[in-house]
């Protein structure tokens, strides 16, 4: 099939920034190559995550005219769009899209709605307002999630029908962890580290409370690769905190696979969580993990590092950071099992099979 004539897949997010979902559609996108066409919609504007599109894809950006808090009018000006564009498929990503599932209410385009998680606004519980909307919006589409904990949410708040939700795991390049360069900071001790948007809910601040807990007892470093709005308030806390040039933050990095190599241990320190990208890359690297126990953390690890996950609370988290910093022939042997445990489940290739088949299943039969 040329270009010209592949279907057009209409994918929106609210923001296409590096982030797990725009990662996962890089992927995929890039896998399919020129079996389709795509148009991106950021309800933000920003399209960061643009550059890891193959510059072999037929990709557009359409311009719309996207007013934050104007729902009924945006839903109304989408419903326009889906009947200019004609995609072949809609496809959505998170809360942030809702209104394009409203737009599609009485459906001009088979739909499908990725959700891969919450906001801080419902790291605690579910707001009625959005459950409701969920609920009557997506139960006549298709609704993919990449957690077990999403996929009960789903159906058991949400009354979303069985038949409409479908479980498809993230996967990951396992090959892109194994060899190839090592990036550590310099100074003394092991490194712990993590790789994360700095944003409210991934909780950073208490990952260096605990490490200022840690390093009571223990020569260690801490690297935080990432950036976001957090970043000012972490340095400076950082800074506050005594840890000077104990901690470091390269920044966001397009490939962040040498920071992993050069992790002795990887801790994550979310509120709330799904399916984390960043334990899957641990896994992949051979990495034992500390993390608080969120979304589908403890279904991911293998069965030897689940001691390791916490509350949510700093001197758990350094607790279990110290004893594994401590015991090198056991975060050895907890790495061997996470990268086990990540290539028997965890694989890309079975990703993005699952999710072409999808794709072949609800594209209309004359754009096939």
């Amino acid at each position: 099939m040329t270009s010209d004539a592949a279907p057009l897949i209409l994918s929106v997010f609210s923001s296409f920034e590096v982030g797990g979902p725009q990662v996962r559609f890089a992927t995929l996108a890039n896998s399919f190559g020129r079996a389709f066409r795509h148009a991106i919609v950021a309800m933000d504007g920003k399209l960061g995550c643009a550059q890891r599109l193959s510059p072999d894809l037929d990709v557009t950006y359409p311009e719309l005219d996207i007013r934050k808090g104007r729902t009924l009018a945006n839903a109304w000006r989408f419903r326009h769009a889906l009947a200019t564009l004609r995609p072949a498929l809609l496809v959505t990503s998170n809360w942030g899209s809702i209104e394009w599932a409203l737009a599609n209410a009485l459906p001009l385009v088979p739909h499908i709605h990725a959700e891969d998680g919450f906001g801080p606004q419902e790291r605690s519980a579910q707001l009625r307002r959005r459950v409701l909307l969920r609920s009557a919006l997506l139960r006549r589409h298709t609704v993919v999630v990449p957690s077990r904990t999403l996929w009960r949410i789903a159906h058991e708040v949400w009354r979303l029908p069985e038949q409409r939700l479908r479980y498809i795991p993230n996967g990951i390049d396992l090959a892109r962890f194994v060899q190839g360069p090592r990036l550590s900071p310099p100074g003394e001790g092991p490194v712990i580290g993590t790789v994360a948007a700095l944003r409210a809910e991934k909780n950073i601040p208490r990952l260096l409370r605990a490490f200022a807990i840690l390093s009571r007892s223990m020569a260690a470093r801490l690297v935080i690769v990432g950036d976001g709005p957090e970043s000012p308030r972490l340095r400076a806390l950082a800074v506050e905190l005594g840890l000077g040039d104990r901690v470091a933050f390269p920044g966001h990095h397009e490939d962040p696979a040498a920071f992993y190599r050069g992790f002795d241990l990887f801790a994550l320190s979310s509120d709330t969580e799904q399916m984390p990208l960043s334990v899957l890359e641990a896994m992949a690297a051979g990495l034992a993990v500390v993390a608080t126990e969120v979304g589908d953390v403890r279904d991911m690890l293998s069965p030897e590092n689940l001691p390791f996950l916490t509350p949510q609370d700093d001197a758990a988290l350094a607790d279990r950071m110290l004893r594994l910093l401590a015991d090198a022939p056991l975060r050895s042997a907890i790495g061997a099992a996470n990268r086990a445990r990540a290539a028997r489940d965890y694989d890309q290739a079975a990703m993005i099979r699952a999710w072409r088949h999808l794709f072949d299943a609800l594209l209309p039969a004359e754009t096939r």
